[in-house]
């Protein structure tokens, strides 16, 4: 089973700044007062795609935590927009679907989680506090699903030249490690470095391979074969 990508929870802001992204009114709501209960401040909520990219311009938050099904563009499209305007305002996707499609697109348009919307509260202020300060966290069985899947797909041998030629043999022992759902302090502990060299390992992958986050790393390097 792969367990969850970076599942603990970082240090984080006492006030983060998120902006709640869902068509249906009732729901972004309830959960505006969930979070705001827990110390999360709410500047702003969309009900389209188009709207979340216009609020991201016009209040930069630090977090945005999106549906993927909604009128007009979807929540891909919208994250893909985001990402590019606004690279330091993260993206958590938040939706009913588990579809493998719609989670590897996600990620890949640069989300930096994943959660579905049977996730418990205290899940969602991890991923949100994850996403403010860089991290990454997807549901464990999103992240066992989708790996799988590309596991069980045709290794892509141009990536993983790409990876071999871009990356240090020690870069590439970090990425396999990600890649099996590794956590940075397990990862530290295995190739008995430190936590902050793994830290700037992890910075060197990403940009080195230009992705945005660790999640994204992990499906490269599935889908290379290196793992």
């Amino acid at each position: 089973m792969i367990e969850p990508l970076d599942a603990h929870e970082p240090d984080a802001p006492e006030r983060v700044r998120v902006l709640l992204v869902d068509d249906h009114d009732l729901f972004r709501t309830g959960l505006r007062n969930l979070l705001e209960e827990q110390q999360i401040d709410v500047v702003a909520e969309a009900g389209t795609g188009v709207e979340a990219v216009a609020l991201v311009r016009e209040l930069a938050p630090e977090v945005v935590v999106m549906d993927l099904n909604m009128p007009g563009i979807s929540g891909v499209e919208a994250t893909r927009q985001i990402t590019a305007l606004a690279p330091l305002t993260r993206v958590l996707v938040l939706t009913i679907s588990d579809q493998d499609g719609d989670v590897t697109d996600a990620i890949m348009a640069g989300a930096c989680g994943y959660l579905l919307k049977d996730a418990s509260i205290h899940e969602l202020l991890r991923g949100i506090r994850a996403a403010a300060v860089g991290e990454s966290l997807i549901s464990p069985h999103v992240a066992a699903k989708v790996l799988q899947r590309l596991r069980a797909s045709t290794a892509q041998p141009e990536i993983e030249r790409t990876i071999r030629s871009e990356l240090s043999e020690r870069e590439i022992e970090v990425l396999k490690l990600i890649a099996n759902g590794k956590e940075n302090a397990e990862i530290a502990a295995e190739l008995h470095i430190s936590p902050k060299t793994v830290k700037n390992h992890i910075s060197n992958i990403l940009m080195k391979l230009q992705i945005e986050n660790r999640i994204q790393a992990a499906v490269y390097a599935v889908r290379s074969g290196i793992v």
